[in-house]
């Protein structure tokens, strides 16, 4: 019961820290999967390429395509609407950090 309930919040963090990313800089998920890694965040390609999926569909991320060595990269950067999605999430974040420290 609590892995799942862990599960559901880090994956919160998961979509903060992408949206963070990409307000940075243009990346590509196996990139982005290895950042998560490095603040351990185990995550699959199955796991990470529905999530970004679904902040392109939400219009918080967009992607293009590059060639980079005869190989088609897929990179994402945010939008508009992202960038005032994270920003409303660092601000509850940080709400939180404040209240927990207390």
């Amino acid at each position: 019961m609590s892995d799942k309930v862990l599960r559901k919040l880090f994956l919160g963090f998961i979509h903060i820290h992408i949206l963070h990313h990409a307000a940075k800089e243009p990346f590509f998920g196996t990139w982005m999967m290895e950042e998560l890694r490095e603040h351990g965040y185990e995550i699959s390609p199955g796991t990470l390429y529905p999530i970004l999926h679904s902040l392109e569909e939400s219009e918080l991320l967009t992607k293009y395509e590059k060639n980079y060595k005869g190989k088609i990269r897929k990179y994402y950067s945010i939008t508009p609407k992202g960038e005032v999605i994270l920003k409303e999430a660092k601000n509850k974040a940080y709400e939180l950090i404040k209240e927990l420290e207390e």
